[in-house]
């Protein structure tokens, strides 16, 4: 089958940065499904393993987490879903990635494909949704569905590939004032239309900024990016009994500042679930399938923004060099082989 993948970490400018490969068609595990990949996504732990993480033993290791497409055969214990069944999931992290035809996946990480979408926005959506649903929901633990709930959130990179969605998230599923921050005409474009009440710039002090919006203090906070460049302005932001959560990885994080307020400090990493296979990891099969129900019913939208070929390793080296630029606005996608 075909495939991209790397044999040594280093930077996207060098000529091997990313190569077509054959590699064996793999065969599913007890729960595994087997999915003819459709069309896949880049993010930044894309590009973080790339430069960073040698493959094991020598062998190529194929990247890809993103990725929509249709299910071709399962393991013995599968219950869920069943051979030409259309899916799309975020894959885990210990596993050979989504950037081959064909890909092994297990079923308790995997929803339904909604059915409005194509596979490419479908593509742009899962590791971004489950990143943001997980968020919002388990580690800030702003109530699901409640409309009358008052305060505010501030997402930091609104017009990144998590913020996308969970500006959504919280404008329509949550009564929070959603202020979003965005640093050029096209980004704070985006996030007034993904439903932003408020946008401003990161590149000021964000405990200045939200005053510009009546808004003294916010009661959450979701730094998706530049977290240790922004920690002084979001300890005298945030209110007392706020909560905070990350996903990026900041050199050093100091969380004496937030003791006075008693801020509840939480990170979200999307991966845990399916690399620790934790009691709940069927979470992120219920959590996707709500996600397609919910863009099927016209409440969120895809969030692509680009479609750039079929997926090779000049496309895939071309996105990935977007993404690292830090000047990308939602998801870019690849379809077919």
């Amino acid at each position: 089958m075909k495939a991209v993948g790397y044999t040594a970490p280093g930077p996207i400018t060098a000529d091997d940065a990313l190569v077509d490969l054959e590699l064996p068609a793999p065969s599913p595990g007890p729960r595994d499904l087997l999915v003819r990949v459709k069309a896949v996504s880049v993010n930044p732990v894309d590009t973080k393993l790339r430069t960073r993480a040698a493959p094991p033993d020598g062998k190529p290791r194929v990247l890809g987490f993103d990725a929509a497409g249709v299910v071709e055969a399962v393991g013995p214990e599968v219950t869920l879903f069943r051979p030409g069944d259309e899916v799309f999931y975020a894959g885990a992290l210990q596993r050979p990635g989504t950037n081959a035809e064909l890909h092994l996946v297990d079923e308790r990480i995997v929803g339904t494909k909604p059915r409005s979408l194509d596979f490419a926005h479908a593509a742009a959506l899962p590791l971004t949704a489950i990143t943001a649903w997980e968020l919002l929901f388990d580690r800030l633990r702003v109530p699901y569905g409640v409309r009358t709930q008052a305060g505010s959130i501030l997402v930091i990179n609104g017009a990144g590939g998590v913020g996308s969605v969970l500006i959504q998230l919280a404008r329509r599923l949550t009564g929070l004032t959603v202020i979003a921050t965005a640093s050029r005409p096209e980004s704070r474009a985006w996030v007034e239309q993904l439903g932003a009440h408020h946008v401003i710039d990161h590149r000021q002090p964000l405990d200045q900024a939200p005053r510009s919006t009546d808004i003294a203090q916010v009661e959450y906070v979701a730094s998706l990016s530049g977290s240790h460049q922004h920690l002084p302005a979001i300890a005298a932001l945030i209110a007392p009994q706020g909560q905070l959560a990350l996903i990026d990885d900041p050199a050093s994080f100091d969380i004496v500042p937030f003791k006075q307020k008693s801020v509840g400090i939480a990170w979200e990493f999307m991966f845990t679930r399916p690399l620790f296979e934790t009691a709940d990891i069927a979470a992120q099969h219920r959590l996707l399938n709500e996600v397609a129900a919910l863009v099927d019913a016209g409440v969120l939208r895809s969030t692509l923004t680009s479609q750039g070929g079929p997926i090779d390793a000049a496309n895939l080296k071309r996105l990935h060099a977007q993404l690292e630029s830090g000047r990308s606005i939602g998801k870019s996608v690849l379809v077919g082989f």
